[in-house]
């Protein structure tokens, strides 16, 4: 509590000037003009009798609280305090989102991109199949078959550069998560990466019903007026199609694609049946490369971006978003430290052996033994 006085010949710690005769206060063992004694976060003068310090510094007790008890991303309110008078928040390990402990089990929705929660105040948008996305992922999102043509020969010709042409036209359909489920249950064989499988690339025979137009936005944000169409899948070697979740930026659906399409060329090039680790874990070698390369090219100029990411007509060309690129840099950072044995194990040795060997020596050698080298 700071003390006022009448008189006094001191000199001020806030200006460093002489106080002479007039009103001062004494706090903290030293001198202050009652207009020195300010908070390290307003700046305006304490004039209460109370007080909050943080080390040297001091705060209004409501400028404390602002500063330094965080409020829930969620709910905006103050993070409560636990039992033991401390404040317990949750944060994603990637986009630091903090948010009371309660939001993981009050049903609050998650965007199916980025995993950030759904802030009270700001409605995310609802997918015909259950799903959310945020509104900074619907920018970029690729919402039906048509629209992801462009992607899908982006990535055609990624694979050309590497020298590893996907001589077959493999059909590309994007779906929805029903039908992605069912064509997954059809399949004999195949590890799928949990807790939601994204793509697939099918070689059993089936029928899948595909979206055949994006839905457009009704009352309350409820997509309406989707179209979709059943499309017959007849084998004429060993894939037979590549299915896609629809409503993913579009990033995330460059990633799963470019990992579908490492197993669709791994099939037309005879490959041998592989462990789950080894032909997951190189699939994903190959989604990483990509983002890689799309990250790169970002970075490194400000040329016009290609005719897959023009085509979506939501992002300004020639421009990548800032939050693009942080959702690039979240995908690759979703890969790289996966705790899963199959895909985050296998992406991780798979890595190293291309580092160390290159991609073709690497193939060859898969090819040859089944195994990665070492």
């Amino acid at each position: 509590m700071p003390a006022h006085f009448q008189m006094g010949y001191r000199i001020c710690a806030g200006c460093n000037t002489e106080i002479g005769y007039g009103r001062f206060l004494n706090c903290l063992g030293l001198f202050w003009h009652p207009e020195c004694f300010c908070c390290h976060a307003c700046n305006l003068p304490i004039s209460d009798y109370e007080f909050s310090m943080s080390g040297n510094y001091r705060f209004h007790k409501s400028c404390y609280k602002e500063q330094y008890h965080p409020k829930c991303e969620v709910c905006n309110h103050f993070i409560p305090t636990n039992a033991a008078g401390l404040i317990e928040y949750r944060a994603h390990p990637f986009w630091i989102q903090k948010y009371c402990p309660s939001h993981e089990h009050d049903g609050t929705p998650r965007c199916c991109s980025c995993e950030r929660m759904e802030p009270q105040n700001m409605g995310y948008v609802p997918l015909n199949d259950g799903r959310k996305l945020c509104l900074e992922c619907l920018d970029s999102a690729v919402m039906d078959t048509r629209e992801c043509q462009p992607l899908y020969q982006d990535i055609q010709k990624f694979y050309e550069g590497l020298n590893m042409k996907v001589e077959q036209q493999v059909p590309l359909l994007l779906v929805e998560r029903q039908a992605l489920n069912e064509a997954r249950e059809g399949e004999k064989n195949g590890h799928y990466h949990m807790p939601e499988t994204r793509g697939l690339c099918l070689s059993e025979e089936q029928t899948i019903s595909t979206i055949l137009r994006r839905p457009r936005s009704g009352t309350g944000n409820r997509a309406v007026d989707m179209i979709t169409d059943p499309y017959r899948l007849t084998r004429r070697c060993d894939v037979t199609a590549i299915l896609i979740l629809y409503g993913l930026p579009r990033l995330l659906t460059g990633s799963i694609l470019a990992h579908e399409m490492m197993h669709a060329w791994m099939r037309l090039q005879g490959f041998r049946t592989l462990s789950q680790d080894v032909e997951e874990g190189i699939c994903q070698v190959l989604a990483h490369m990509w983002l890689l390369t799309q990250l790169e090219s970002a970075s490194s100029s400000n040329a016009p971006r290609s005719s897959s990411s023009a085509s979506s007509g939501r992002l300004k060309k020639g421009k990548r978003s800032q939050f693009d690129r942080k959702l690039g840099e979240f995908f690759k950072h979703q890969i790289e430290p996966d705790a899963s044995p199959v895909y985050g194990d296998g992406f991780r040795v798979g890595h190293r052996a291309v580092y160390k060997y290159g991609l073709g020596r690497t193939l060859e050698h898969i090819r040859v033994t089944g195994r990665f080298p070492y």
